[in-house]
């Protein structure tokens, strides 16, 4: 006889490496994000990281490299490295602060305007296509789930408990330590 409780979903306790959220999230943004660096690579000549950077200051405007960096979830070197080559390309433009050359102005120039008006559309293309598998309905609650993940997730992330990452090297810096026998 069938129990009258659910089984608890695999997602809310993983087991294995395909119950864990975020390495089912990964999975997804590798397959469909490939085929977002095909196109961004293959026929605009930039790489993921750059359009992020690109897209970005299309959706916010002109910023500053760490309101950048933040606002595309990159690291600040990583930030700097994309928009040195975008400014290369002639897609991004930079500038100094009236009075004050130590703050720099980032813009997309009519180039990067352009670019993105080309590629935005095809980047849309690919996300209705992967929600066409669900719903309206259903492509509704994964937006307000999604918001809700993200919310525990900030909260999660501003905790002063958790340990400090080393990513001077690559590493954590902490390496594990086998028990002594």
């Amino acid at each position: 006889m069938p129990s009258p409780f659910p089984a608890v979903p695999r997602l809310a306790q993983p087991e294995i490496l395909d119950d864990l959220l975020l390495y089912r999230l990964s999975r997804l943004q590798a397959a469909a994000g490939g085929v977002v660096v095909r196109y961004c690579e293959g026929q605009f000549g930039i790489t993921r990281r750059e359009w992020r950077v690109l897209a970005v200051l299309a959706a916010r405007g002109p910023m500053g490299s760490s309101a950048l960096a933040e606002q595309a979830h990159l690291d600040r070197p990583r930030t700097s490295r994309a928009v040195m080559a975008l400014a290369g390309k002639k897609l991004v433009s930079r500038s100094s602060r009236a009075g004050d050359a130590r703050h720099i102005q980032l813009a997309l120039t009519p180039a990067g305007i352009a670019l993105h008006s080309k590629l935005f559309p095809l980047v849309s293309q690919i996300n209705r296509d992967v929600l066409s598998a669900l719903t309206l309905e259903e492509t509704a609650l994964l937006g307000e789930m999604l918001e809700r993940l993200q919310q525990r997730a900030n909260i999660m992330a501003g905790q002063n408990d958790l340990p400090l990452a080393d990513r001077r090297h690559g590493s954590s810096g902490r390496r594990y330590k086998p028990a002594a026998d």
